[in-house]
């Protein structure tokens, strides 16, 4: 048996765990991944592991192509422009992580429009025609606040940074902040800066405004700013506060060396960067003819702790981020507990 009907054959065996699937042949059609940034570490373990899964389906002729396409800038109308002519080349599905929720909603109407299966992640977007693979960044914001509590039960003055302005990312565990601080009002968010989820970004937007700000009890932020907020305390005298990390192994090395010099406390989490691989996975399944996919399918975020930090290093490469990819088993086992 070739390669090819093999591998075929596996797909229509492993998609025929869901019940009521009727299967189409995906090997000759094409998936376009449309992307915004790729300006921080996340995003480069994202592209990393879309490229390592999707050239392996294409090799096994599962699908013909899984090209990516990032935009030259962060602009809502440069991704637009960017979704209509990948209609026009004919894909048939779009995974895309979004630079605006709402913003895309006439670009993405198009695509479905136009018979392509489109599935959003992380940057998700709004268009009722779109899939979904969701995390729940709200709950993600709440969660720093409650660790927060735990490490400074006195409370105190927050600095929060903030991510991406105009994501459904930034705006989501924002809220969640939000929300946390509204339930312990102990603490109070004094300042806020942007820092793009970049270590570099956060740093420089942190020490513009800390010689302004009162004695900081903790950080709150969105990934991928943790050792760059560490930095600018460090660098301005200022003693440390108790700073969110988003799982990046710069931060996380950073974490560990203050543990073990003088017992540092604090809690990491962040989307697995991989979560394209199962936004691909997603389109597949829906090319293949899976009617049972639901339109937001929920994945849970990675976390580190204190206990799980030493274990966790390790298994990190040096500049990434903990990950996560995933295999076709693996997504039918999501869309299977999405089912429940």
């Amino acid at each position: 048996m070739s390669r090819k009907i093999s591998t075929l054959a596996l797909c229509a065996a492993a998609s025929a765990l869901i019940a009521g699937t009727a299967h189409a042949d995906t090997s000759k059609m094409k998936i376009a991944f449309s992307n915004n940034y790729a300006g921080n570490s996340w995003r480069q373990a994202m592209l990393k592991s879309y490229d390592l899964v999707t050239q392996q389906a294409v090799k096994d002729h599962v699908v013909a192509a899984a090209d990516v396409f990032t935009t030259a800038d962060k602009e809502v109308p440069t991704q637009a422009a960017q979704i209509q002519n990948l209609i026009l080349q004919g894909y048939n599905a779009i995974v895309i992580n979004a630079s605006s929720p709402d913003a895309l909603n006439g670009a993405i109407k198009q695509a479905c429009d136009a018979g392509i299966v489109v599935v959003s992640f992380d940057g998700i977007v709004t268009e009722p025609c779109a899939y979904r693979v969701v995390v729940d960044f709200n709950d993600y914001g709440k969660q720093e606040i409650e660790h927060m509590a735990k490490f400074q039960p006195k409370g105190g003055n927050l600095l929060e940074i903030r991510g991406l302005a105009g994501t459904s990312i930034d705006d989501a565990i924002h809220a969640g902040i939000q929300d946390g601080v509204k339930a312990h009002p102990e603490f109070k968010i004094v300042s806020s800066v942007t820092g793009d989820w970049d270590q570099t970004t956060a740093q420089k937007a942190v020490a513009t405004v800390l010689p302004s700000l009162p004695p900081i009890a903790g950080v709150v932020d969105q990934g991928g700013d943790g050792y760059g907020a560490a930095q600018a305390f460090i660098a301005a005298g200022k003693p440390l506060p108790t700073i969110m990390m988003g799982n990046r192994q710069d931060e996380l090395q950073w974490w560990k060396e203050e543990k073990d010099k003088n017992g540092y406390t604090t809690w990491s989490g962040t989307i697995a960067p991989g979560i394209s691989t199962l936004a691909f996975w997603v389109a597949q399944q829906v090319l293949d003819g899976n009617k049972n996919i639901p339109h937001d399918l929920r994945v849970p975020y990675l976390q580190v702790t204190q206990d799980t930090l030493d274990s966790m290093l390790p298994t990190i490469q040096k500049g990434g981020v903990a990950n996560q990819e995933y295999s076709q088993a693996d997504a039918i086992a999501a869309i299977k507990s999405n089912m429940k």
